[in-house]
C-alpha cells in the first residue's frame, strides 16, 4: 500500500467517524470544508494546465454542491432555504463555467460565497451548541 492510499484510507475512516456523531449543521460544516479544500484543488489544476485533473475535481465539487442544495428542506425553511438553493445552483452553474473557461477567478468567487454560507453555518452552531 502507498502512502497516497494509506493517508486516503486513514481520511475515508475519520470521515466516517465524524460523520457518523454529527449534528446536521456539522454535518454542513463538514461538506462545506470538504467542498473548500476541493475547490482549492480544482483552482490549482486550473492554475496547473492539469485539464483531466481540474474536470474530476470541477464535478466533485458540484457533487458536494447538488447534494448540500438536495438536503435543503423547502417545506420549512422559507425565504433562507429558497436564497440558498439559488446560492448553490449559481456556484455549480459558475465552477462549470470555470471549468470551461479555465478562469481561476470564478472559483474565487464560489470560494467566496462557499466560505460566507460556512460562517453562517458556524453561527447557528455557536448559538445552539
Amino acid at each position: 500500500m502507498s502512502y497516497q492510499e494509506a493517508y486516503g484510507s486513514y481520511q475515508a475512516v475519520n470521515l466516517d467517524a465524524q460523520t457518523s456523531r454529527a449534528s446536521p449543521v456539522e454535518l454542513v460544516l463538514l461538506l462545506t470544508d470538504g467542498l473548500l479544500d476541493e475547490l482549492a484543488r480544482a483552482r490549482g489544476h486550473i492554475e496547473g494546465k492539469r485539464y483531466e485533473q481540474k474536470a474530476t475535481s470541477i464535478n466533485k465539487c458540484v457533487d458536494i454542491i447538488n447534494g448540500m442544495a438536495s438536503s435543503l428542506d423547502f417545506e420549512h425553511g422559507g425565504e433562507v432555504v429558497a436564497n440558498l438553493a439559488r446560492l448553490y445552483e449559481f456556484c455549480a452553474v459558475h465552477l462549470q463555467g470555470a471549468g470551461i473557461k479555465l478562469d481561476p477567478t470564478m472559483v474565487d468567487e464560489v470560494v467566496r460565497i462557499i466560505s460566507s454560507i460556512r460562517q453562517g453555518w458556524a453561527g447557528v452552531q455557536a448559538r445552539n451548541g
